[in-house]
């Protein structure tokens, strides 16, 4: 997510260009032309900043000498499988090489590249060489070993790469040939995956270049066909600005009298958050563990409303997430085809969401917030506003630094492994605020906060491990 979170800038850099002059495209401005190629400089460069910014995400300390050594092992993997180094290290014509090398600068190799390149950092990084050779101790060792590596994953994917993106370009082409269909398939299958935090490696086949689709950046580049580029985007606006606050109301209204204070709050900025921001992860998490049908339904309808807007050529993309913000940047983009009618079409689901949430809760007696069976007393202790004693409640309600092996967050989530996974009270976490809670295997646990997650992380870092954390109150 870390590389993710650069697409707004290039998002807002365009917009704003494709606002002052959106028939020439910087044609006919220079204002234009200088901020729509400032955006586009970053679209371009997506694949070397996933390779900086997945080693640098994924390092144990966020440290530059990882994104350092993401760069290096990128360019040494993309420069050796280039066309015509394949065709000098193969010994054949440049014309016979496989057209998959054309393709080596993508965001699948640059992924790729970043998490070996943290898994070298986060094994090597402490190493002390003897000292004729210290200068290069610790994590100045650390380029030099992803280079290595580096070597290592172009021979590899010298014979293994063509297999591989011809495997995509495939996958892809046959969810591109079933039209505004595929579409909703995809978006149907990009929901399920949310709970195991996997919609980003399907993303990246439909949004990003991995097949050839590159949906995200030839849509805010203007490289594309009107009505087309944008199908896998579109259908999503109306299901964060307007669906999912349906739901929420829906939620709300269903909630028990006694509990409706208590929830109101959850409800109001998880769903503000995915209208404004496109961020739904906060409000989706609310229901997904605690009614399943009714994320099963989500998933559906949102499936179908990204198979109505491809189906009815209603376009527009985002940068960073389907919400207001992103709406308004891409209206006067070359490729944004009728994007009203998203709005129109918006209104409609929120008024499906509503009604068959309702409707559905009801029925089945499902369980959503404010509806739980648990009748004991709620503990006055709530999660502290201030972050650094959140964070402190949070470290101690997963059973301490003792317990804790790796600390990290998405944009969403805190990404933990612990030791023993039975110290992590589930209960109190949710109690604190917590969203959600994901495990996954035996010692990994994700716990959902919302945009919280990186700062909480961070915090809980700085915490010594030889703190008492006794006198923390949990609920």
């Amino acid at each position: 997510m870390v590389p993710v979170a650069v697409l707004p800038a290039a998002a807002i850099l365009m917009g704003i260009g494709y606002w002052v002059d959106p028939s020439g495209w910087g044609a006919n401005s220079a204002i234009a032309a200088f901020l729509i190629k400032a955006g586009s400089s970053i679209i371009d460069s997506m694949s070397i900043l996933f390779a900086i910014g997945v080693a640098y995400g994924m390092s144990k300390d966020k440290d530059g000498a990882a994104a350092l050594a993401g760069f290096v092992g990128y360019t040494v993997v993309t420069t050796l499988l280039a066309p015509g180094t394949v065709a000098m290290i193969q010994g054949i014509d440049a014309s016979a090489v496989p057209v998959a090398f054309a393709k080596i600068n993508n965001q699948f190799v640059g992924i790729l590249v970043g998490i070996v390149s943290a898994e070298i950092y986060n094994r090597y990084s402490n190493v002390e060489l003897h000292k004729t050779l210290a200068f290069f101790s610790g994590k100045r060792l650390i380029p030099i070993l992803t280079s290595v590596a580096g070597i290592g994953i172009a021979a590899v994917l010298l014979f293994v790469w063509p297999v591989i993106y011809n495997g995509l370009v495939h996958f892809g082409e046959s969810i591109q040939g079933l039209g505004a269909a595929g579409a909703g398939i995809y978006a149907f299958f990009n929901r399920l995956l949310i709970p195991v935090g996997l919609h980003h490696a399907l993303n990246s086949v439909f949004w990003f270049d991995v097949a050839g689709i590159n949906d995200i950046p030839n849509f805010l580049s203007g490289k594309g066909t009107p009505g087309i580029t944008g199908m896998y985007q579109a259908g999503f606006f109306p299901i964060m600005m307007f669906g999912l606050p349906g739901a929420a109301l829906a939620m709300y209204q269903t909630a028990k009298v006694k509990n409706k204070e208590r929830v109101a709050s959850l409800f109001i900025a998880a769903g503000f958050a995915s209208f404004f921001t496109g961020v739904t992860e906060p409000l989706e998490f609310a229901f997904m563990f605690l009614a399943p049908p009714l994320y099963v339904i989500h998933a559906a309808l949102t499936g179908i409303s990204v198979y109505i807007a491809a189906s009815m050529h209603w376009i527009s993309g985002f940068g960073f997430s389907a919400g207001l913000v992103d709406m308004v940047l891409s209206a006067r983009n070359p490729l944004a085809v009728n994007w009203y009618m998203l709005i129109l079409q918006g209104i409609v689901f929120f008024a499906l969401y509503y009604f068959i949430f309702r409707a559905v809760i009801l029925k089945f007696n499902l369980k959503t917030p404010g509806r739980e069976d648990d009748e004991e007393e709620v503990s006055s202790v709530r999660g502290s506003t201030e972050t650094g004693e959140l964070a402190k409640q949070y470290l101690k309600a997963l059973g301490g630094h003792g317990n804790l092996e790796n600390i990290d967050a998405c944009i969403t989530r805190l990404r933990l492994t612990l030791k023993d996974s039975s110290l992590a009270n589930e209960k109190t976490l949710k109690a604190l605020g917590a969203m959600g809670v994901v495990k996954l295997g035996a010692n990994n646990l994700q716990v959902i906060l919302g945009p919280l997650a990186e700062i909480v992380a961070g915090e809980m870092k700085k915490i010594p491990a030889s703190e008492d954390l006794s006198a923390v109150k949990l609920p």
